[in-house]
């Protein structure tokens, strides 16, 4: 079965589109009960940001701490819950911020019209019925989210996303200018999801014509920006580098990701660590899997100064190890795609705790 994806509805790019939003947002607002609901990452609270939002004084404004731990079931129904208690359906979603706080933005649009948890959700169309409108504004690139069709939420049992077409913004505001802010170890980490994405798409089962094509074009912006000759977090840059994140997406989306990624929701489902900083602290010892996008990476931390942890599994119990191993092990379709649907004669538990215990 062909993959029969829905892509964004619509794109606007460029520095300074932001300013467009109050325009974008205006045919929206008679839906429903009149009123957006705006999930912003506190990062900007009492920033410049913050008095550029179009809120009007009917709409509600959510400023989330995504420092504390990466997007959640519970977190989900909470805001589903004080918004629809509170006002009713709103006319939209928007999410600003990075991948976790676009991610939310994206289940939130989904839960006000669905029942019950959105742990019941987890997983590949198992929504019922259609969200509302809902637009991203990645404030950071490099996850992707602003492309995707998944809403990664970690749940009691699993960090899984609702996955279905619905999920898909219907409108994303790419403005380069918002990256200027954004600190210089948190550019190279999302920058590299962007990257590790595409290496992982191209090397699977599933890479084919159309995600080679995305990758290979997003792999050119990242080595330009990471290792080119004006290499740097510059203007320009920063559109190549927000570019690269969206074709980055759609390249694992019409191919899947793999061992790295499998790893990482591992990592951050016991440990809460953050998706991107744990895909470049696992990536750094992935050379057997990746060998030439594992020598480019070790370039470009070179060349950017990155000082990544060393030793961090001496801190862990084999309790943790073991949890984490078998997250990662659950994920078969990562698996199927990286090493092939014969994947368990050689991926064991006993492998990936050996993995783990290298970080």
């Amino acid at each position: 079965m062909h993959k029969n994806f829905k892509n964004i509805d619509k794109v606007v790019f460029g520095r300074g589109s932001f300013s467009q939003m109050d325009d974008i947002l205006s045919p929206i607002r008679s839906e429903n009960q009149q009123f957006i609901v705006f999930i912003v990452d506190h990062y900007f609270k009492g920033k410049p940001l913050e008095n550029q939002i179009p809120a009007k004084k009917e709409d509600m404004i959510f400023f989330i701490d995504v420092d504390i731990h990466e997007p959640t079931t519970d977190q989900i129904d909470e805001l589903r819950d004080k918004t629809i208690s509170s006002k009713g359906l709103p006319s939209g979603i928007v999410g600003i911020g990075g991948g976790s706080v676009m991610d939310i933005a994206k289940a939130l649009s989904l839960m006000v019209t669905n029942e019950g948890s959105s742990t019941l959700y987890q997983g590949l169309n198992l929504i019922k019925k259609p969200g509302i409108y809902h637009l991203g504004v990645p404030t950071i690139s490099g996850t992707g989210a602003e492309v995707s069709m998944t809403a990664v939420l970690t749940g009691p049992e699993k960090k899984l996303g609702l996955k279905c077409d619905w999920t898909v913004f219907n409108q994303v505001i790419l403005d380069p200018d918002l990256l200027s802010t954004v600190p210089i170890d948190w550019w190279f980490y999302t920058g590299m999801d962007t990257y590790i994405h595409c290496i992982e798409s191209e090397n699977g089962q599933l890479n084919n014509a159309f995600s080679h094509a995305y990758a290979e074009q997003a792999l050119k912006l990242c080595k330009e920006v990471y290792l080119g000759e004006n290499s740097g977090q510059t203007p320009e840059n920063n559109e190549k580098l927000m570019v690269a994140s969206l074709m980055g997406g759609l390249s694992l989306t019409y191919s899947e990701v793999g061992v790295c990624h499998a790893l990482s929701y591992g990592l951050s489902k016991i440990l809460g660590t953050r998706h991107c900083y744990a895909n470049c602290i696992i990536f750094q010892h992935l050379e057997d899997y990746y060998p030439e996008g594992y020598g480019e990476f070790t370039q470009m931390i070179q060349h950017h100064g990155i000082q990544l942890p060393q030793n961090l599994s001496k801190d862990w119990s084999p309790e943790q190890i073991n949890a984490m191993a078998h997250v990662a092990y659950n994920l078969t379709h990562m698996w199927n795609h990286a090493i092939g649907t014969n994947w368990k004669e050689t991926i064991t538990i006993e492998l990936l705790e050996d993995l783990y215990r290298r970080m």
